[in-house]
């Protein structure tokens, strides 16, 4: 399971201010077979970033910060990277993966999807939140509320460029407004294949 940031937001309208332990105490209720991995978000960085990651390691959740662990997926090599948030950190690819052996498959954290051009292809995936999808689904308007210097184009869902693949969530909550329309929240079930299986539709090769 990973949880790719902006946990915290106080400066919502209309919203109620919730603790950075109260948010991980309730995402520590979560279970996953393999485990919890984490990066945080602008937001996350912009309220006390330190406190959230403390919170989240306190209740059982694996925060990467430019720095990536190993994964045993049912007796295959699997490792997660992480890496910072582009605006409000200073995102470290090459740190991320100095720990990762050459040729096993890598799943990279990154909770701004802005990060992807520069992500090496030894990544099999990238997994990226921040944009909400826009959270207004209008024409002419959506690629305008997306917050990514490249508009629509990571708004949201698989993306593939050459032989890279990334998937943005569009996640469940909100940024400034508490408004979202004709983009409804979502959370992702994404099933990893190996390269030596016959890929399904719809399946991401990796």
């Amino acid at each position: 399971m990973v949880l790719l940031g902006d946990f915290v937001d106080p400066d919502v309208p209309l919203g109620q201010v919730v603790t950075h332990e109260a948010i991980a105490a309730e995402l520590s209720l979560l279970r996953a077979p393999l485990g919890a991995f984490a990066v945080l978000g602008n937001h996350d960085w912009a309220h006390d970033g330190d406190r959230m990651a403390g919170a989240m390691r306190r209740a059982g959740i694996a925060v990467l910060e430019d720095d990536s662990v190993a994964v045993n997926a049912h007796s295959q090599p699997l490792w997660v990277a992480g890496v910072g948030d582009l605006r409000e950190r200073s995102p470290d690819l090459e740190a991320a993966l100095v720990p990762v052996p050459e040729g096993v498959p890598v799943l990279l954290l990154s909770h701004d999807p802005d990060v992807f051009p520069t992500v090496p292809g030894r990544v099999s995936l990238t997994l990226s939140g921040h944009t909400h999808g826009g959270q207004v689904n209008l024409p002419l308007v959506r690629g305008h509320l997306i917050p990514s210097r490249f508009g629509d184009r990571y708004g949201g869902g698989h993306v593939k460029e050459g032989a890279r693949h990334l998937f943005v969530s569009r996640g469940v909550g909100s940024a400034g407004l508490p408004v979202r329309f004709l983009v409804p929240p979502e959370i992702a079930v994404l099933t990893l294949v190996s390269r030596s299986d016959p890929p399904p539709a719809e399946r991401l090769d990796m």
